[in-house]
């Protein structure tokens, strides 16, 4: 995976543009992980797809408690880190298992 900081990518938008379509970009500021850009063809059939697909109101409903138990769990201390490595790896791993079908 490629490695981006934030202003490279700004100063040098086209070359992020066509590196995004070859694998996925990790964006930094500062040394720290911000985010990752990936191309519309990676992400077809895949997790973050059904992220920008128009949801049914049951589907608000899960997410809204999701995130309310979340934010309970947090506001309790009974969050849990990872490294990052580690999520990445386990992130891969489901997008690639969820594109065997």
């Amino acid at each position: 995976m490629k490695t981006m900081s934030a202003r490279d990518a700004k100063n040098h938008f086209g070359e992020f543009l066509d590196a995004m379509q070859r694998e996925p970009v990790l964006i930094t500021k500062n040394n720290r992980p911000v985010g990752m850009m990936v191309s519309m063809a990676e992400v077809e059939n895949s997790l973050l797809a059904d992220l920008f697909m128009q949801q049914d109101p049951s589907y608000t409903d899960w997410v809204n408690s999701k995130v309310s138990k979340t934010m309970q769990s947090l506001d309790a201390g009974e969050m849990r880190t990872a490294p990052l490595d580690e999520v990445r790896a386990r992130i891969y791993a489901r997008l690639a298992e969820q594109n065997k079908a």
